[in-house]
């Protein structure tokens, strides 16, 4: 910010253009001479009229958020990205930043203390100038002088405008190790004057509004504070939240008018891989745009990216060594796909082919540039600039999993998959479907965002499961919408079972759905508030590595709140004689509340729900009365049933039950 040399006088022989500097000379000498014969006009259009006319969401959100601090505290870094949130939720707002104003508004001011007592008067001006015009006017500078921010302060209070300071605190040497642009550097050396925090004064705020310890807290941090502070004051309303979780879709199917041609090209390619019924399941997430913003099966750069990062840091194609650099342009497809920072990818979607498969697909080193992707003899997709990279299993499964075992399915599915992985730009022939009769409640992100905006909802919760529900579950959905609706006008369910691959003892996925059915049926979740949809995610049994990414897909669908249980995506540890847990039971909410990218996905813990043998119905556990209650876990439920048992009354909507209790008699039979 203090790259700009103050202006003297200079004489009109010494320089070029001294003509225009000495006029901006003059000026800088008057601007404090108050105009005369002016007269305050009156607008005919009043704030609330603005406001009719300007955003998506009702009433006047006209104000200035004014963000003071040191050189490299990053003011201008959260301002900007908090325009960005704003803008996505629908709320007007513009950015105004310190270096910005000085090549115009301010251009002929220095940084002498008058100089910047003129600048901040100049731009509290114009920020209240926007906040009366109905913008969230985000104002950086560092404005050092307590008294000119007051004066800023002073100027919008006048008016009747809010305006809220916000202290971005870093310490002097965490700013000085940022130095983006080498001023510090400069003023340590007597080539800066004026530098404030080296040879001029910071006065930090007495009592600002809001505090941003930036330099311990990160960016995502600092603006989630920002935003919650401005929830709090009135400035956002709640259901704008729900913006920042839409992220965009990317689908993977042709266009229909491309079909065709796409069919006759697959009919042509010499070189083909023909898929399991889980890579189908992949292939399908990838398509519909679960796994967005991938645009195939990984290469070997997202795939590291996955595998030790547990994010997606970029959509380039090349994996470089350090120092190498890639001349191809065109490899970075942030052009198609706009990426604003890493987005959480914790687990690898990749296609694992074998030795001799990879020889196949190779001549001379080079991989085919085009192979169809193939299920039960249909050729379904086309995999195009393919990459083959070494697949090393062991390492996946103790990343992924945690473990080697083979008794833990999800390993072992792993460890018997081929040694090399290839990766591509996909494009699907078809929507992928299964003609198993659920087909019409298998949407899409897209689909369900247009089912949702159909139903006017201003949240989305969802519940993930792949047990049958109980009537403990309808209780724990029917209170987190509950507590929605005090902040909320219409939040809707959307019932989400997982439908990929399941471990064989599990319920199939078809008597799952006629008993969620029956428990909408009969009125434990409200019809007119639930949307019942498969989620096509094969399972992995990977606990808090698989949750994040069962959260963050649910994204894709404008999701706002995550119902997360005990023990999500867990299984029991194979090594363990008395069946044990292997992952701790409450770290899938754990790390679920402090994931990278989902910061802004409200997460709600599974409270635990028992069976209350004096009320005779399922309830949240007390731990003052536990002689009470009698816990009937998901593997009990389904061992009563296997049985031919009933469960206490209370316990399952009774046309539920019969479905189950119907499955487990006909296999049983069989």
């Amino acid at each position: 910010h203090h790259n700009v040399p103050p202006l003297s006088p200079v004489s009109e022989n010494t320089q070029p253009n001294s003509r225009k500097r000495v006029r901006s000379a003059s000026i800088l000498q008057s601007y404090n001479v108050g105009a005369t014969n002016v007269t305050l006009q009156e607008h005919t259009v009043g704030r609330d009229q603005r406001a009719d006319v300007l955003g998506k969401h009702e009433g006047f959100r006209g104000c200035t958020i004014w963000f003071t601090g040191l050189s490299g505290a990053g003011k201008t870094t959260v301002s900007f990205a908090l325009e960005k949130a704003l803008t996505q939720m629908g709320i007007p707002c513009y950015g105004l930043d310190g270096d910005n104003v000085r090549h115009g508004l301010c251009q002929n001011l220095g940084f002498s203390k008058e100089d910047r007592t003129e600048n901040i008067r100049r731009v509290a001006e114009v920020s209240k100038l926007f906040a009366d015009a109905g913008m969230v006017t985000l104002s950086s500078f560092i404005s050092p002088f307590r008294c000119d921010r007051d004066s800023a302060r002073e100027i919008h209070k006048t008016s009747g405008l809010p305006f809220f300071e916000v202290y971005v605190d870093a310490p002097l040497e965490v700013c000085e190790s940022r130095d983006p642009k080498d001023l510090y550097k400069k003023a340590r050396k007597g080539q800066v004057q004026g530098m404030t925090g080296i040879d001029s004064v910071y006065e930090p705020p007495a009592a600002a509004d809001l505090v941003l310890h930036s330099g311990k807290d990160s960016k995502e941090d600092c603006i989630k504070a920002v935003i919650d502070f401005l929830v709090e004051k009135g400035v956002i309303p709640e259901k704008a939240l729900s913006s920042l979780s839409s992220s965009p879709v990317r689908q993977l199917f042709v266009a229909p008018s491309s079909r065709l041609s796409l069919e006759r090209e697959l009919r042509e390619v010499k070189h083909e891989i023909e898929l399991d019924i889980v890579e189908l399941q992949w292939l399908q997430v990838l398509s519909e745009g679960w796994a967005s913003p991938l645009y195939g099966f990984m290469r070997e750069r997202q795939y590291l990216q996955s595998l030790h990062f547990g994010q997606l840091l970029d959509l380039k194609r090349k994996c470089l060594f350090p120092g190498e650099v890639d001349s191809n342009e065109e490899d970075d497809d942030h052009s198609q796909f706009n990426m604003d920072g890493p987005i959480n990818q914790s687990v690898p979607i990749v296609l694992t082919i074998t030795k001799e498969k990879k020889e196949s697909l190779t001549t001379d080193g080079c991989v085919a540039p085009v192979i169809s992707l193939s299920y039960g003899g249909k050729r379904v997709a086309i995999l195009r600039r393919g990459e083959i990279f070494e697949h090393r299993r062991t390492e996946r499964a103790a990343r992924q999993f945690g473990s080697i075992d083979e008794r833990h399915p999800g390993v072992a599915q792993v460890l018997h998959s081929g040694e090399f992985c290839v990766g591509g730009d996909i494009e699907v022939v078809d929507r992928i479907t299964y003609g198993d009769g659920l087909d019409g409640v298998r949407y899409t992100p897209i689909e369900l965002r247009r089912i949702l905006a159909e139903k006017e909802a201003d949240a989305v919760f969802v519940f993930q499961l792949r047990n049958p529900i109980h009537n403990g579950h309808a209780l724990l959905m029917r209170e987190t919408r509950a507590k929605l609706l005090e902040k909320y006008r219409n939040p809707i369910l959307l019932l989400h079972p997982l439908g990929g691959w399941t471990k064989d003892d599990d319920v199939p996925l078809d008597v799952r759905i006629r008993q969620h059915k029956a428990v909408i049926e009969e009125g434990l979740l409200g019809a007119d508030w639930t949307v019942l949809s498969i989620f096509p995610s094969p399972m992995m049994y990977a606990g808090p590595t698989e949750v994040q990414w069962h959260a963050r897909a649910r994204l894709a669908a404008g999701v706002h709140t995550y119902i997360v249980g005990r023990d999500p995506a867990g299984i029991a540890d194979p090594a363990s004689e008395s069946g044990e847990a292997l992952y701790e039971v409450e770290h899938g909410a754990k790390v679920l509340s402090m994931a990278p990218g989902l910061s802004h996905l409200n997460v709600i813990p599974f409270r635990v729900a028992a069976y209350d043998k004096k009320a005779c119905e399922m309830a949240m556990f007390d731990s003052s009365r536990k002689e009470d209650f009698e816990f009937i876990s998901g593997t009990a439920m389904r061992g009563l049933a296997r049985e031919g048992l009933t469960p206490p009354n209370g316990f399952m909507a009774e046309k539920a039950w019969t479905i189950l209790a119907d499955y487990y008699r006909e296999k049983n039979n069989q």
